[in-house]
C-alpha cells in the first residue's frame, strides 16, 4: 500500500514538472512567435527606453522589459532575432548600431511627426509614411512660384504675382470654379455678324476707355469666388453697363448676377457653368433685379451647389416683367425688373469692334484661359510657354467670358507699339489692375476676338421718369 502511494507521488511530481516545462516552452514559443513590433516602421524612434531603465540584459530575460506605447518592449539580447520586440533605442543604446528598422516618424523644419501626420504643400497634401519619409500629392497647382518668377524674369511685358485667393488649389480647381463659360454651340458661332459701316470718317483714337466718357455709368467688377459662373457675371455686367448708357443715367442698376445664377436654370448649371446665350435669353424673356436686391451669395457646401430661386416676375404687356416676389434680403425693396434686347454679334475686326464701344458702351467677349493667366498683375498679356517643359496637367486651358470696356497702345523701350484692349474679370478688384486687365489686341489673343457680343437695354421713356423721380 505504502509503496503504490509513493508511486503515485512520483507520478504527480513527474506531471507537474512537464507540466511547468510544457507552460515555459509554451511562454517561449508566445514570444519568438508574437507579432513584430516594428513591421510598419519603429514608432517614437527617438525615445528613451532602455536607457530610462538602467541597463540592457544578456542573454534572454522575459522580465528586461519597458512600458511601450500600447504594449512593451525588450531590452534583453533575445530581442534582436528574426521576430524583434526590442525597445527602440535598444540598438542604439544596447550595441551601439543603427537600428535595422526605417523610423516611422518624418522630419520637417526640426521638428519630428509620427506615421500619418499630414502637411499641405501648396496644393499638395503630404503625409508621413511608414517609411519614415513624407508622401506628397503631385497636382499641378494654380499658383507656381517658378512660374511666377520665370515670366517676371523673361519680360513678356506684363508682370505676375501671387495671389492668396488661388494659393493651395490645383489647376484643375482654378479652370473648375473660377472660369464657368461653356463655349457656344455651332449653332450660336455661326451667329450672323451685324454689318458696321466703317467709312473714312470714322475716327478711332488710339485710347479710350468707357469709363472717362460715361462717367458714374460703367460698374466696378465683382468677384465670382470660386462659383463657376462667369457666364453670369459678365452677361449682368454688360447689360448694367448698357442700360446705364442707354438711359443716359437715370437707370444705373448693378445688375443681380445672382439671380441668373439662382432663376436661369433652363439649360444651365449655375455655379458649375453655363451659356451666355442662355443668359441673354433669360435677360430678354424674365429680366433681372438688382445686386442690391438680390445679392451674390457664394456657395457655402461645394462649388456646384445651385441656391432656389428668390426672385419671380410675371408679364405686365408689352414684353415688360414686374418682380412678384420681394427682394430676398433685408435692406432693399427696389425690386425692379430689367431686361434687355435680343443680343447682338459683332464682327471679329478689331476696329468695329472699337467702333462698337466707343459709340453703345461696354462689349461681352468669351476667351481661353491658359495656367498663366490666374498670375497676370499688370501689363498687357500675352499668353506665355513657360510651362512647355512640365507635363501637361500643368498645362491646359478653359473658356472664360469677360467685359471689354476700352483700348490703348503703348511703346516698349526699343520703340515698338503693342496694341491693346482693357477688359474688366470677375475675380475682384484686388487682382490684376484692380479688377481689369490689358490684353493684347488684334491678334485673338486667347480667342478674345472671336465672339463677341452687343446688347441693348429694354428702356423706355417711363422707365426713366419712373426711376428719375426716385433718384436723390
Amino acid at each position: 500500500m505504502l509503496k503504490l502511494l509513493m508511486l503515485a507521488a512520483i507520478t504527480a511530481l513527474l506531471l507537474l514538472v512537464e507540466g511547468g516545462m510544457s507552460a515555459r516552452t509554451q511562454s517561449r514559443s508566445k514570444r519568438e512567435l508574437a507579432s513584430p513590433l516594428h513591421l510598419r516602421g519603429i514608432r517614437d524612434p527617438y525615445g528613451s527606453y532602455c536607457q530610462r531603465r538602467g541597463g540592457c540584459c544578456p542573454g534572454r530575460n522575459d522580465q528586461c522589459t519597458v512600458p511601450y506605447l500600447d504594449t512593451i518592449c525588450y531590452c534583453d539580447l533575445f530581442c534582436n532575432r528574426t521576430v524583434s520586440d526590442c525597445c527602440p533605442d535598444f540598438w542604439s543604446h544596447c550595441l551601439g548600431t543603427t537600428p535595422p528598422y526605417p523610423p516611422s516618424s518624418c522630419e520637417r523644419n526640426g521638428h519630428r511627426f509620427h506615421s500619418g501626420a499630414t502637411y499641405k504643400e501648396n496644393c499638395n497634401l503630404c503625409t508621413c509614411g511608414q517609411n519614415g519619409r513624407w508622401e506628397c500629392e503631385h497636382h499641378a497647382c494654380l499658383i507656381e512660384d517658378d512660374m511666377i518668377q520665370e515670366i517676371n524674369r523673361r519680360g513678356y511685358g506684363w508682370r505676375a504675382s501671387n495671389y492668396s485667393q488661388f494659393w493651395g488649389m490645383t489647376l484643375d480647381e482654378g479652370l473648375r470654379y473660377r472660369l464657368g463659360t461653356q463655349r457656344p454651340s455651332r449653332t450660336i458661332m455661326n451667329m450672323n455678324e451685324i454689318q458696321m459701316n466703317m467709312n473714312g470718317n470714322n475716327h478711332l483714337p488710339s485710347y479710350f476707355n468707357a469709363v472717362d466718357k460715361w462717367p458714374g455709368k460703367i460698374h466696378e467688377p465683382l468677384d465670382q469666388g470660386n462659383c463657376n459662373a462667369s457666364w453670369a457675371f459678365s452677361t449682368a455686367a454688360v447689360a448694367s453697363d448698357r442700360i446705364s448708357i442707354q438711359s443716359m443715367g437715370h437707370m444705373t442698376p448693378q445688375l443681380s448676377p445672382q439671380n441668373l445664377i439662382s432663376c436661369d436654370t433652363r439649360h444651365q448649371g449655375g455655379c458649375s457653368g453655363g451659356r451666355i446665350d442662355g443668359a441673354w435669353w433669360y435677360l430678354r424673356r424674365r429680366g433681372v433685379v438688382t445686386e442690391e436686391c438680390y445679392p451674390f451669395s457664394p456657395p457655402q457646401q461645394t462649388p456646384a451647389e445651385v441656391a432656389r430661386c428668390m426672385m419671380q416676375s410675371r408679364a405686365v404687356g408689352r414684353g415688360k416683367r414686374q418682380a412678384t416676389a420681394h427682394c430676398p434680403n433685408s435692406h432693399s425693396y427696389h425690386n425692379d425688373i430689367y431686361q434687355s434686347t435680343p443680343p447682338y454679334r459683332l464682327s471679329s475686326n478689331e476696329n468695329e469692334i472699337m467702333k462698337e464701344i466707343m459709340d453703345n458702351g461696354p462689349v461681352q467677349a468669351i476667351m481661353e484661359v491658359h495656367e498663366d493667366f490666374f498670375v497676370y498683375k499688370s501689363g498687357i498679356y500675352r499668353h506665355t510657354n513657360v510651362n512647355y517643359h512640365k507635363p501637361s496637367q500643368s498645362r491646359k486651358h478653359a473658356t472664360h467670358s469677360v467685359r471689354i470696356t476700352g483700348w490703348g497702345e503703348e511703346r516698349d523701350y526699343n520703340g515698338r507699339t503693342h496694341k491693346y484692349w482693357i477688359a474688366a474679370n470677375s475675380w475682384g478688384k484686388n487682382w490684376g489692375e484692380d479688377g481689369y486687365f490689358r490684353i493684347a489686341r488684334g491678334v485673338n489673343e486667347c480667342e478674345i476676338e472671336a465672339f463677341v457680343i452687343g446688347v441693348w437695354g429694354r428702356v423706355t421713356m417711363e422707365d426713366m421718369h419712373n426711376h428719375h423721380g426716385r433718384r436723390k
